[in-house]
């Protein structure tokens, strides 16, 4: 136990008052009962803004964030996961255990950055999930996890329809994960003015959480003997974040707020307080007052991406500090939920009239040019009629939903409402269901195709108030085109649905958005250069799925991003270097349920070269000539008539592998360059061959080596490595080809070294992590006693070749796996087999996996476990030692 000398002298004095607080009164209450000590919450916001394709509804590759395919991924190693399996390691680097940060910390998870979890990590997905659970369980109900305005709009900007959508999105979102109500609910940029705080409470939230410059002023709640305390000003930032507050709106209504600590959650942002738990905690400390009071709360609130990706590693200091240094001080972790139940406002307080955490000028930031956000002497003169555009354009589409709507639904608002029903889960089910409950009648397919449509164009109206719109520098960021995006998919449904062309006169308005940029000058040349360019037509999903079926064979139902691609008719044929794929394709949305009948024909001319045409389906009969015409022109063996051809029929429109979606697209790039680089590999093998002796003795007198010779030497034994890699995936399961395959790429790696080659395989990093993987759970899930030091030397022999290619291998999971076994097998088997007297209490790693049916070991055989973990980095000297 830490000594009050170790202290700061607050923290002592603070403790020695709460201490004599208890002998006077002999109450030694739990904290987690009746509120006594210090109590720490660290909140983390974690939110990603929803980067999807508004027309694909996905996210497409962000070259950015390379070596990730995006940047929700690339974050998603750097921060989410690992804050899910956080590390707390020894001197030597060693895991002594894995940490759940999640059950510990406060936080928020935005619906967009959580539906991306659930479909691309559902195991760190459901980590968050069942970390939530347990802080239910320890904090008597009051689980870590607060709900968040749906989208991160700025709510003191909103309408009021658009405040409680919101709001109402936010909580059922968090409902369908959670399985709860949520308590507090998180505001973009804590940005709140009283109108706000209104709808919140009218929604039923309990309290929130602002920056400290947010409040005006603060009282003790007036009592029975003090019917009128003083009031006390705070605006410069000087309330006291140790208590919680209570904020009295209208009709005696109200919400509790809490107001975290401002230089500390600076510090954690932008100083270096979380490079050492000790330091974090130290610093944390300073927040302790000495007063007399029972308890107290330190808060501190962060984006949550700053524990490992703004700041690399410091997942490992949360955990530390949760479960090492907090208990030392005997601080109480809590969330604010539970410590308002146990230690609810008895101070009031009044907010200034319209604040946000990331501006100073209230919410100009969102709105005007303020300066904040600015960078290299850029304005931001355009955040004034990107504002007012989207407002225009907002209320001319409610006017189109109430009188379109009013015709389907019997409350067309309450039907927007509920909508997040159907956007958690669209299967057909569910959206007939909708449909059903809101619906004044039993709608006819078009119908219910055009019901679905304006409840798109009202989701995309809300998507493109996403804060980040207006967050930074300047308009033609990904952040405002990607606002403009969902502003012209909005557009677009508007004038399928209704007929209402609104188009032109949103791109007059953004004329009057000044770009800082000199190729786009005003919003509405970044409107036409980067939004307009990226919209998605049913012929151009047509044409991806045409060009794509020359490589991929499609079964006769395929999804192709949001659409379901019904193959009804194909037929493909080659002369010569020529290739011909004709067919019938009826393509529906899954999001309005839109379809259509097309007849497609592609030509590819060889390389680089692809033709083709799409059309609507007009006929059996039509349809049958066409296939006709086509192949009889490809008979003659001549692209030129086969290209007049399809020209006759389909006209002049036509696509070609520039139309592809991005990722597909690279997918056939590669695909067509394989052989020429396998021409090129074989070329650079040879030379290297042939100068393999010249090369060995310009190293061996340390001479300067010819870039050409070093080039071919790096080229050919990446592309030799490569080949082994993959064949070592393909014959693992035979132990004299693995065997074989091991050998000749541990010699590859010692000839790389040799002759300091820079080998590019970076492909080969997650072939051998999944082997890894793979042999590692096969091992401890399944494994045979008989076989188990050939199969730990195969295992530790993948690891050191990760070692020796320098692949920089991620263990992670092989880590987590390991060390749940560790504690839920091995070391419960060792105990019985040492024969001690008190039985062995495994630890719970908390870390998700499924726990494998046990395997009896002998003693010889965990000792080989024990020193697999070793090589795993797991701390295992204590059982080693009594071995």
């Amino acid at each position: 136990m830490t000594s009050a000398a170790q202290l700061t002298a607050i923290e002592a004095d603070a403790i020695t008052t709460i201490a004599e607080f208890k002998d006077e009164t002999g109450l030694e209450n739990d904290p987690l009962q009746k509120a006594t000590g210090v109590y720490v919450t660290i909140h983390g916001h974690f939110y990603q803004p929803p980067r999807e394709n508004p027309y694909l509804d996905t996210i497409e590759r962000q070259p950015s964030a390379a070596p990730s395919h995006d940047w929700n991924q690339r974050i998603h190693h750097e921060c989410y996961r690992p804050n899910a399996n956080a590390r707390i390691l020894n001197n030597q680097g060693e895991v002594v255990g894995i940490v759940n940060n999640f059950e510990y910390l406060s936080f928020n998870i935005g619906p967009t950055l959580m539906s991306w979890l659930e479909k691309y990590d559902g195991e760190t997905y459901q980590q968050i999930i069942d970390a939530d659970r347990k802080s239910c369980d320890r904090l008597n109900g009051h689980g870590n996890a607060i709900a968040q305005v749906y989208n991160h709009i700025i709510l003191p900007l909103a309408n009021e329809r658009d405040k409680h959508t919101q709001i109402r999105w936010g909580k059922e979102d968090f409902r369908s994960r959670f399985g709860r109500d949520t308590e507090g609910m998180w505001l973009a940029e804590t940005a709140v003015d009283y109108a706000t705080l209104e709808a919140l409470v009218a929604e039923g939230i309990k309290f929130i959480i602002l920056a400290p410059s947010q409040a005006e002023r603060c009282r003790p709640i007036p009592s029975q003997e003090e019917n009128d305390p003083q009031w006390h000003e705070v605006g410069g930032a000087q309330i006291d974040p140790t208590r919680p507050y209570r904020c009295f709106l209208s009709n005696d209504r109200y919400i509790d707020i809490i107001f975290y600590d401002g230089p500390i959650s600076r510090d954690m942002g932008f100083n270096d307080v979380l490079n050492h738990s000790a330091h974090f905690v130290s610093r944390l400390g300073l927040a302790v007052r000495g007063d007399r009071r029972t308890s107290q709360l330190i808060s501190v609130a962060t984006d949550g991406e700053t524990f490992g990706h703004h700041k690399g590693g410091t997942e490992k200091c949360l955990a530390y500090a949760f479960t090492q240094e907090f208990p030392n001080r005997k601080w109480t972790v809590t969330n604010f939920a539970h410590y308002l139940s146990i230690s609810p406002p008895n101070w009031e307080v009044i907010i200034k009239p319209v604040t946000a955490w990331s501006c100073a000028h209230g919410v100009d930031r969102w709105q005007d040019d303020c300066g904040c956000g600015g960078g290299g002497g850029w304005h931001q003169k355009w955040r004034r009629p990107l504002r007012d555009s989207l407002d225009w354009l907002r209320d001319r589409l409610i006017t189109v939903y109430d009188d379109i709507g009013s015709q389907f639904f019997r409350d067309p608002w309450l039907a927007r409402d509920e909508y997040i029903q159907v956007i958690l889960n669209r299967s057909p089910e569910n959206v007939e269901t909708f449909l059903n409950r809101h619906c004044i009648r039993s709608l006819a397919p078009s119908q219910q195709i055009d019901a679905l449509r304006l409840l798109e164009m009202e989701r995309h109206s809300l998507l493109m108030y996403t804060s980040c719109g207006w967050f930074f520098e300047e308009i033609s960021r990904p952040e405002g085109v990607q606002i403009l995006r969902y502003a012209a998919r909005a557009l677009e449904l508007a004038a399928e649905v209704g007929g209402v062309q609104l188009e032109q006169e949103f791109r007059d308005r953004l004329e009057l958005a000044p770009s800082n940029v000199d190729s786009f000058k005003t919003g509405a040349e970044v409107y036409r250069q980067l939004v307009v360019s990226a919209q998605i037509s049913f012929k151009q999903v047509a044409a991806h799925y045409a060009i794509s079926s020359l490589f991929t064979s499609y079964p006769q139902q395929e999804r192709v991003y949001c659409y379901n691609a019904y193959q009804l008719d194909y037929q493909l044929q080659r002369m010569g270097a020529l290739t011909l794929a004709v067919g019938q394709l009826r393509l529906v949305s899954e999001i309005t349920w839109e379809s259509t009948h097309l007849v497609f024909a592609v030509l590819h001319l060889g390389g680089w070269d692809f033709h083709c045409c799409i059309q609507p389906f007009t006929g059996r009969n039509a349809y049958t000539k066409l296939k006709e015409k086509l192949f009889d022109a490809l008979n003659q063996a001549s692209a030129a008539h086969a290209i007049i051809a399809m020209t006759q029929i389909f006209g002049d429109e036509t696509f070609s592998l520039q139309n592809l979606f991005a990722e597909e697209r690279h997918r056939i790039m590669k695909l067509l360059s394989q052989e020429t680089l396998s021409r090129v590999d074989q070329l650079y093998t040879q030379v290297y061959r042939d100068n393999y002796g010249v090369l060995m003795a310009f190293h061996r007198d340390e001479l300067p080596v010819p870039q050409e010779l070093q080039v071919a030497a790096e080229i050919a034994l990446s592309t030799r490595c490569l080949n082994y890699i993959k064949a070592l995936k393909s014959d693992s399961s035979d132990v004299q080809i693995f065997l074989s395959n091991m050998a000749e790429l541990e010699a590859i790696a010692t000839e790389a070294h040799q002759l300091h080659c820079q080998l590019n395989i970076a492909k080969a990093k997650p072939i051998l992590e999944k082997l890894i993987w793979r042999s590692l759970s096969s091992l401890l899930e399944s494994g045979n006693p008989d076989t188990l030091s050939s199969d730990i030397q195969r295992l530790e022999r993948l690891i050191n070749l990760g070692d020796q290619l320098q692949l920089g291998l991620c263990l992670d999971k092989c880590q987590e796996f390991y060390f749940n076994y560790l504690y839920s097998q091995i070391l419960p088997q060792w105990q019985s087999v040492m024969k001690e007297q008190k039985s062995f209490e495994a630890q719970d790693a908390g870390n998700g996996f499924h726990l494998p049916t046990t395997i009896t070991w002998d003693m010889g055989e965990l000792k080989e476990l024990l020193h697999l973990g070793q090589k795993l980095a797991v701390d295992v000297s204590p059982w080693l030692k009594g071995c």
